[in-house]
């Protein structure tokens, strides 16, 4: 791989990154400690929503964003033909 498709293959790594830390900090900064009292006027399930992501939902979150980022990578190795 040239030194071009490397830097690439890099900034869509990171890109890619910081989408999905940015998607994790929504679920476990805001949606779990700041925004709780107002979503603690909904309900999911019989449970204040507000209470839901911050036991339940935000975990749901963070193993959604891993096999997004396994089907992201696998695709960008793919692409720059360093897949297995």
């Amino acid at each position: 791989m040239k030194l071009k498709e490397k830097r690439a293959y890099w900034a869509k790594n990171r890109q890619y990154i910081y989408l999905l830390l940015g998607i994790w900090f929504f679920f476990s900064f805001i949606c779990s400690i700041l925004a709780v009292s107002f979503l603690n006027d909904f309900q999911i399930l019989g449970f204040k929503l507000g209470f839901w992501f911050a036991q339940q939902g935000s975990i749901y979150a963070f193993v959604i964003i891993i096999f997004v980022y396994v089907y992201l990578m696998n695709r960008l190795d793919k692409k720059y033909g360093v897949d297995e």
